[in-house]
């Protein structure tokens, strides 16, 4: 904290001690906005490839056959859920919207790449660098919070964001990611 500054100025907008959310900080929601924008647009741009074939992608049934390389057992439903799930929750994060869901869905995804790219060294194409950055972002998302440039912002009922929602987010997106990789994955 800034020695010129109060600790009034460090209340968030509900109200809790120590954010630096408040008025005074429209540097930290812009920022918030061009993060979401930047990872919820890539996924929902990565789900379009595996849904529709969209950007040179390799459509529902390309997909379907990687899960299926990569020992999935149920590889059209993946490909449906990965697809579906990269494009919602993308989007989701675009625009703000139930934003530490729109974050664990991410890291779910995410957490199941890295999974699978695990062997491969950390650098690309077949490492796991692009995807940790991914899940970073996503995890960092889910835990800020929106900023005020959000559609949860304006929402009656999530408007006010806690830690404890990101956290629940976060490990709600890491429970499913194991789930699929225990149940789903041979």
């Amino acid at each position: 904290m800034p020695l010129s500054a109060s600790p009034s100025s460090y209340l968030s907008a509900s109200g809790g001690p120590g954010s630096p959310r408040g008025s005074s900080q429209p540097g930290i929601d812009i920022g918030l906005l061009l993060l979401r924008c930047a990872v919820g647009l890539t996924m929902a741009v990565h789900g379009g490839q595996k849904l529709f074939g969209w950007f040179n992608g390799a459509g529902l049934d390309g997909t379907a056959g990687f899960f299926a390389s990569d020992g999935y057992s149920a590889p059209k439903a993946m490909a449906t859920i990965a697809g579906l799930t990269e494009t919602l929750c993308g989007l989701g994060l675009a625009i703000g919207l139930l934003t530490p869901l729109a974050g664990a869905g991410i890291v779910g995804i995410m957490l199941n790449a890295i999974a699978m790219k695990w062997g491969n060294g950390f650098f690309n194409p077949s490492g796991i660098e692009y995807d940790l950055i991914l899940l970073t972002a996503a995890v960092s998302l889910a835990l800020a919070g929106p900023g005020r440039y959000s559609v949860d912002h304006v929402l009656p009922v999530p408007r006010t964001h806690r830690l404890s929602h990101g956290v629940a987010a976060v490990a709600l997106g890491a429970v499913s990611a194991a789930i699929v990789l225990l149940a789903l994955h041979d």
